[in-house]
C-alpha cells in the first residue's frame, strides 16, 4: 500500500513515473531520487517491500550501461512500485536500448495471429522527421539492366535508321519500285502516282499498299479531260497536241503513236482511257461530282472503256468507291480546319478558363469538400426514401384497385412492362429499397468517423497543394517524358517497317495463269516465256520485304520496340508519382508548417527518386509493363478468333482478360503505394511494396472509403469543370453571349475540342492531387503507429483528424 505522502501530484517521482507510463519509455529507468520520492514504502501483499537500496541499484545499473549496447533486462528487477506505476505487470520481457536508436521498440512478446499476418507496425524513432535524407541505391541489378535495355533500345534505332528508308513512307512508289518526286532522280518533278485501270482497284484497302493489280507511273499532274487511245491514234495526224498531252500517262519511254493498239493493251504500255482526276495522297483519283443526287463525272453520267464500250459512272465509282468515300470526307475536312483557324483562340481561352477553374477548385476544396460530400450522401438517401414511397403508392393503389390480374393470370410474357401491374412486383421493390436505404443508413452510422477523416485529408491536400503551388505543373515534366517516348518509338516503327527490299510479283488479269503472285526482277522479266504463257501479265511492284539478314528478325525488332515503349512510358509515370510523393510527404512531416518545409521540396524529390531509386522504379514499371504486354497478346488473339466458330477459346480468352485487367489494377494501385514508401524511407522495391500492402491491410475500411470519396469529388470537380466549360462555349459560339463569336461551318468541332481538353486539363491538376492524398493518408497511418501525442512523441497530423479521432496533442502549456 502506498503512503499517503507518495500520492502527492506535484512529488516528482509521480510525475516521472506519469510520463514513463505515457511514453512507454521503459529505458528511462528513474533516478534514485525520483524512486524514492515516489513512495519507498509502497508496497503489495506478498511482493518485495520497494527499498531504497533496489532503487538506487536499478538508477546505478541504468547509468552505468553502455549506450552502443542493448541491455535485455526482466521487468522483475525494477521494484514493485515502479513496474506497477508503469503499468508493465504481465510482460516478462523487454528490451531497453540507446534512446538515440530505438527509445520505444516495445512490444508484447506475442501477437495475435492477425498482427503478426498484418506485419509489425513501425514504432517510433526520434531520428525521424520525414523522407529520409541519407539513404542508398535501391535494386542496383535491376537499375543495371534497365539501363542495358536503354542501349539497346537506342542501338535499334540507329540500325533501324541505317536499314530503313523513310522516303518509302513520305513518297509513293510506282509499279517499278522508283518514287514519286524523290529529288535527283527522273522522278523529281513527277509527285502524283496514276493508274492504268482504275476499275481493277476493286478493294481501296489496295490503295495505300500499292497491291492495285494495274500498272502504277509517277506523273507531274493529274488528268483533266477524257481521252481514250483510239481517239488519240485516230486524230494523231491532224492534231499531235492530244498524243503529247496523252503519251505523260503512258509508260516511261514509250513513244510510239502508232503501235497498233491490241500490241500497247499486251504490253500495258498505255492505259485505254483516262478520265479528269484529282489528287488525293498523291494518287490520281476521278474527280466525281454529285449534282441534284445525280453521279457525274466532268458533267458525265457515261463514257468510252477506250475499247469501244460505253459504261456507266457508277462503275467506275464502284471501282473506288471506298477512296471516294474519303474525298467527300475531304471537303468536310477542309471545312473543319477553316473552323480550326478561324477558332483556335477562343479554344485556347476556354483551356485557360478550364486551367483556372481547376485550380481554384482545388484551393477551394478544403471548404467544400465536405458540402460536396454530404449534400450527395444525403441526396441518395433522400432518392431511396422517395423510391420506397412511390412503390409503397403504386402497391396500395394495385392492391385496393378491383380487377388487378395476379402472376398466374399473367404468365410468362417478353415484355416485361406487363408485370409493372402486378402488386407483388411494387411490393419486391419497396423490399429492396428499404434494404438498400437500410445499408446505406448503416454505413453512415458506423463509417462515418472514416468519412470525416477522409474529407479532412482532401482539405488537408488542399493546403498541402497550395504551400506547393509548383506541384500542380510537374505533371508536364511526365507529359514531355512520355511525348519523348512515343515519338521515338514511332519513329523506330516507321523505320523498321522500311527496312525491306522492294519485292515484285506477277500480276494478270487472266485468273487461269499459274504464275499470277510468284515473284519476280522487272530487269529479266521481258527474256521470261511468262509474257507468252500468260498475255497481258506484267512485273510490278508488290511490296517491301524481302530476305535480308536484318529484315528476318524485323518482327522481334518490332516486339521488342513496343515492350521497351510500354516500359519506359510506365518508368515515366512512376518517377512522376514518386516525386510527387516525396514533395507531400516532406509537407506532412514538417512539424511545423510550412516554417519546417523543405526547400524545393519538388526538386529535392526528383532528385533523390533519379539518384537513388531508378532500380526499384524500373523494377516495379517492368512488372507492370510485362502484364500490359500479355493484355495486348490477348486482344491480338482475340481479334483473330472474331467471326470463328471457337466458343471455348473464346470463353477462356475472356476470363484470361478479365483476370489480367483486374492484375493490372491491382499492380498500378500497390505500385502506386510502393513508391510512396520508396520516396519516404529508401527502401528496395520489393521491402517498400511490403511495407505498403501491410499498411493498407492494417487501414484496408480507412483505404476503401478514401479511395471512393476521393473518386466522387474528384470526378464532381472534372464534371463541373467540364460542363461549366461546354456550356459557356455552347452559348459563346452560338451567338448567345454579348461577344463577336466568329462564323463556323461546325460549331460543334470546337466546342467539342474545347470540351475535351478541358477534361484533360483538369484531369492532370486533380492526378497531383490524388497523389497527394494518398501520399498524406500513408503518412497519418504511419503517424498513427508511430506516435501518441506525449512531448516526447507528437502528432504530426492537423487539429481537425486529432479532433476527429479523440485525440490530443500534449504541448508544453498543457
Amino acid at each position: 500500500m502506498i503512503s499517503q505522502g507518495s500520492r502527492e501530484a506535484g512529488t516528482p517521482g509521480i510525475i516521472l513515473i506519469r510520463q514513463l507510463k505515457r511514453s512507454k519509455d521503459w529505458s528511462r529507468i528513474p533516478e534514485p531520487g525520483a524512486c524514492r520520492a515516489a513512495g519507498e514504502r509502497a508496497v503489495q501483499p506478498g511482493s518485495v517491500p520497494c527499498s531504497r537500496g533496489a532503487c538506487r541499484a536499478a538508477g546505478e545499473r541504468a547509468r552505468t550501461a553502455a549506450p552502443s549496447e542493448p541491455i535485455k533486462r526482466d521487468t522483475q528487477d525494477l521494484p514493485h512500485c515502479i513496474r506497477v506505476r508503469m503499468g508493465v505487470l504481465g510482460f516478462q520481457e523487454r528490451r531497453f536500448t540507446d534512446p538515440k536508436i530505438s527509445s520505444s521498440k516495445v512490444q508484447p512478446e506475442t501477437q495475435s495471429p492477425v498482427q503478426e499476418e498484418l506485419g509489425e507496425p513501425r514504432t517510433y524513432d526520434p531520428e525521424f522527421k520525414g523522407p529520409i535524407y541519407k539513404r542508398s541505391c535501391t535494386d542496383v541489378l535491376c537499375c543495371l539492366f534497365f539501363t542495358v535495355v536503354i542501349f539497346g533500345y537506342v542501338l535499334l534505332g540507329l540500325l533501324a535508321w541505317t536499314y530503313g528508308d523513310a522516303k518509302k513512307v513520305a513518297y509513293v512508289t510506282d509499279s517499278r519500285g522508283q518514287f514519286c518526286g524523290q529529288r535527283n532522280t527522273n522522278n523529281a518533278k513527277k509527285h502524283f502516282l496514276f493508274y492504268f485501270n482504275i476499275l481493277r482497284c476493286a478493294n481501296p484497302s489496295m490503295l495505300p499498299k500499292l497491291q492495285c493489280p494495274t500498272r502504277q507511273v509517277c506523273v507531274s499532274e493529274c488528268p483533266d479531260r477524257f481521252l481514250t487511245l483510239v481517239d488519240v491514234q485516230k486524230d494523231h495526224a491532224d492534231n499531235s497536241s492530244q498524243w503529247e498531252y496523252y503519251r505523260q500517262y503512258c509508260k516511261p519511254g514509250f513513244s510510239d503513236p502508232l503501235k497498233p493498239i491490241l500490241e500497247v493493251f499486251r504490253d500495258d504500255d498505255c492505259p485505254a482511257v483516262i478520265f479528269p482526276s484529282r489528287p488525293f495522297l498523291k494518287r490520281c483519283l476521278p474527280d466525281f461530282r454529285n449534282i441534284s443526287g445525280i453521279l457525274t463525272l466532268k458533267n458525265k453520267t457515261t463514257f468510252l472503256d477506250g475499247v469501244g464500250k460505253l459504261r456507266n459512272i457508277t462503275e467506275l465509282w464502284e471501282g473506288v468507291n471506298g477512296v471516294n468515300m474519303v474525298l467527300m470526307g475531304r471537303t468536310i475536312g477542309v471545312r473543319v480546319f477553316e473552323d480550326f483557324v478561324k477558332s483556335w483562340h477562343w479554344i485556347l481561352i476556354g483551356l485557360i478558363l478550364a486551367m483556372i477553374s481547376s485550380l481554384l477548385f482545388l484551393m477551394f476544396l478544403k471548404y467544400t469538400a465536405g458540402v460536396i460530400l454530404w449534400i450527395f450522401v444525403f441526396g441518395v438517401v433522400i432518392l431511396i426514401a422517395y423510391g420506397i414511397w412511390a412503390c409503397y403508392s403504386e402497391f396500395h393503389h394495385l392492391h385496393t384497385k378491383p380487377g388487378t390480374p395476379t402472376l398466374y393470370e399473367i404468365g410468362f410474357q417478353s415484355d416485361l412492362r406487363a408485370y409493372l401491374k402486378l402488386k407483388h412486383t411494387w411490393l419486391i421493390f419497396m423490399i429492396l429499397l428499404c434494404i438498400l436505404e437500410v445499408i446505406v443508413l448503416l454505413a453512415l452510422l458506423f463509417l462515418r468517423k472514416r468519412i470525416q477523416i477522409a474529407v479532412a485529408l482532401l482539405k488537408e491536400a488542399s493546403k498541402a497543394i497550395g504551400h506547393i503551388p509548383h506541384s500542380l505543373f510537374f505533371p508536364l515534366v511526365t507529359f514531355f517524358l512520355v511525348l519523348m517516348c512515343i515519338a521515338y518509338c514511332t519513329v523506330i516503327a516507321v523505320f523498321l517497317g522500311t527496312t525491306g527490299e522492294a519485292i515484285y510479283k506477277v500480276q494478270s488479269t487472266d485468273p487461269n495463269c499459274k504464275y499470277t503472285n510468284e515473284h519476280c526482277d522487272p530487269e529479266t522479266f521481258q527474256s521470261t516465256n511468262i509474257s507468252s504463257e500468260c498475255p497481258g501479265v506484267q512485273c510490278t511492284f508488290a511490296f517491301y520485304g524481302g530476305k535480308a539478314f536484318f529484315y528476318q528478325y524485323v518482327l522481334i525488332f518490332h516486339i521488342f520496340n513496343g515492350f521497351v515503349f510500354l516500359w519506359l512510358v510506365n518508368f515515366s509515370i512512376a518517377l512522376g508519382q514518386c516525386t510527387l510523393a516525396g514533395a507531400f510527404a516532406s509537407y506532412y512531416w514538417a512539424f511545423q508548417k510550412p516554417n519546417d518545409i523543405p526547400p524545393h521540396p519538388i526538386c529535392a524529390a526528383f532528385g533523390r527518386a533519379l539518384r537513388y531509386h531508378t532500380g526499384s522504379l524500373a523494377l516495379g514499371s517492368l512488372i507492370l509493363s510485362v502484364v500490359q504486354f500479355l493484355r495486348l497478346i490477348l486482344e491480338y488473339l482475340d481479334r483473330r478468333l472474331k467471326g470463328k466458330r471457337h466458343s471455348c477459346a473464346k470463353f477462356l480468352l475472356c476470363c484470361l482478360k478479365c483476370c489480367f485487367w483486374c492484375l493490372e489494377k491491382f499492380l498500378k494501385f500497390i505500385n502506386r503505394n510502393t513508391y510512396i514508401m520508396i520516396a519516404i524511407y529508401g527502401e528496395n522495391f520489393c521491402a517498400s511494396a511490403k511495407d505498403a500492402f501491410m499498411l493498407v491491410m492494417r487501414n484496408v475500411v480507412r483505404v476503401a472509403v478514401l479511395d471512393k470519396v476521393t473518386e466522387f469529388t474528384l470526378w464532381t470537380g472534372k464534371l463541373l469543370i467540364s460542363a461549366g466549360i461546354g456550356i459557356l462555349g455552347f452559348l459563346f459560339f452560338t451567338k448567345s453571349l454579348p461577344f463577336s463569336a466568329p462564323t463556323l461551318n461546325y460549331y460543334w468541332i470546337p466546342l467539342l475540342v474545347t470540351i475535351f481538353g478541358s477534361y484533360l486539363i483538369a484531369h492532370g491538376f486533380f492526378s497531383v492531387f490524388a497523389m497527394c492524398v494518398d501520399t498524406l493518408f500513408l503518412c497519418f497511418c504511419e503517424d498513427l503507429e508511430r506516435n501518441d501525442g506525449s512531448l516526447e512523441r507528437p502528432y504530426y497530423m492537423s487539429p481537425k483528424l486529432l479532433q476527429i479521432l479523440g485525440k490530443k496533442q500534449v504541448t508544453q502549456e498543457n
